[in-house]
């Protein structure tokens, strides 16, 4: 019997583990914490092999058909490390999809702006007449998706990280994009250019079956995009090519895809998310007038520039999932008056000396958690608390009506929280409990 080793009991984990079994492979599942008793005796009770609360050595061996990590563990870590040495280790959605060939994938990577272009492509596609799914590193993981439907002429919108494209080796998307590159995630990766090559597994199979959308305003994508094997989709907000912006409109091959007032989610940022939904959305057979519509529908996502409530003349704006500098430039150019910026969080090394030319765009400062003191010294005038409740609580204390107060936190969140979800969802619940 084929033997698979799987990292990680997280609900990718499991999904993988619970596909591979009903495929009749022997799984050996590994989590370095004991597993929940319940969750551990239904494992148990389909035949998977359960080594919790560590990783012992007795599972770095070279006999196994696949290793599979769950993309939430270091590839840095000792135990990874070794086992890498005896046997490639995969991420779940290569594997998953293995075992789905009908399935025609549009995979959306970068350093910002993949949530919202996953979810608004995954319901351009849902609008269509093909079944469609949307997960991957949001969402449903692929594997689970596979477990439950099995294998079908299906359309998946499929957000992937640099931590699980590095566990590609024959990942085939019928359309990708990488929406953008900018440093972030340095605490894992050794070097920029480590993860910027990363995120370029995503088109190195692709062939003239397959199309990868190109940004012609990121000039280190368009530099990785050379000499691609499949055919190009150029994009710009600035330039004319296959799909750009003009007098208001958004054109793709010419033709118009939608206009610029049909959207509900504002900034320049969010215009060029919905011209590569749209367009991947055209590249994977839905038509113009679907996609128009669909657009014009979409209010944004949760956690990303999030508009929370208006109290006391003053606006709250939860956008946790900003956890690099690059996404609240975004989130503080999309207003148009300076706003109480709260930030502050988990160190992932990669500085904030971006943020400098943007500080006219705040009128206070709020800091908090593990780079509270790095955050200070980029603005003096900053004021230091220990957590986000304390943070909430001064911002409401000291702001005035019509003042906009911005949580985007240019920070991951694992300093103190479990996820950007949980951050945000706890931002929103403090916001919404002030009187």
């Amino acid at each position: 019997m084929k033997k698979v080793l799987i990292i990680g009991a997280a609900r990718s984990g499991l999904a993988i583990a619970r596909l591979l079994r009903k495929e009749g492979f022997e799984v050996i599942l590994t989590d370095i914490k004991p597993l929940k008793i319940d969750v551990k005796e239904d494992l148990i009770a389909r035949g998977i092999e359960v080594v919790d609360g560590g990783h012992p050595d007795s599972l770095i061996r070279d006999d196994y058909t696949w290793v599979i990590k769950n993309p939430g563990i270091s590839h840095k870590s000792s135990f990874i490390e070794k086992l890498s040495k005896k046997t490639f280790i995969y991420n779940e959605i290569e594997i998953a999809l293995r075992f789905a060939p009908g399935y025609q994938v549009g995979a959306i990577t970068g350093t910002n702006g993949k949530t919202t272009v996953t979810t608004l492509l995954g319901e351009i596609l849902a609008a269509g007449n093909t079944p469609s799914f949307t997960g991957g590193n949001i969402g449903l993981p692929i594997s689970e998706i596979v477990e439950k439907n099995g294998d079908m002429d299906a359309l998946v919108a499929c957000e992937i990280a640099a931590f699980q494209l590095i566990g590609t080796e024959n990942f085939k998307p019928r359309c990708a994009v990488i929406m953008n590159l900018s440093p972030d995630h340095l605490d894992v990766f050794t070097d920029l250019e480590e993860y910027y090559q990363a995120k370029t597994h995503i088109f190195k199979n692709m062939d003239q079956k397959d199309v990868f959308l190109v940004n012609l305003d990121d000039p280190q994508i368009v530099k990785r995009s050379e000499n691609l094997k499949c055919r190009t989709l150029t994009f710009s907000y600035d330039q004319v090519c296959d799909c750009y912006v003009k007098n208001g409109i958004v054109w793709l091959y010419d033709e118009p895809l939608f206009e610029l007032s049909d959207l509900q989610i504002l900034g320049r940022h969010n215009t060029v998310n919905a011209m590569v939904a749209g367009a991947m959305a055209y590249v994977m057979g839905i038509d113009r007038n679907t996609i128009r519509k669909v657009i014009s529908l979409f209010k944004g996502v949760e956690h990303r520039i999030e508009f929370v409530r208006e109290y006391h003349g003053v606006k709250y704006y939860n956008d946790s999932k900003g956890t690099n500098t690059d996404a609240t430039i975004i989130a503080l150019k999309s207003f148009d008056t300076p706003v109480i910026l709260l930030a502050g969080g988990y160190d992932k090394h990669t500085g904030f000396e971006d943020l400098r030319p943007y500080l006219h765009k705040v009128s206070k400062m709020i800091v908090f958690g593990a780079t509270k003191h790095q955050l200070k010294l980029l603005y003096p005038q900053a004021i230091v608390v220990e957590t986000l409740n304390e943070a909430v609580l001064l911002a409401s204390q000291i702001s005035q009506s019509s003042d906009t107060v911005l949580f985007s936190p240019a920070c991951a969140s694992y300093d103190q929280f479990d996820n950007y979800e949980q951050r945000g969802r706890i931002f929103k619940n403090l916001v919404n409990n002030l009187e």
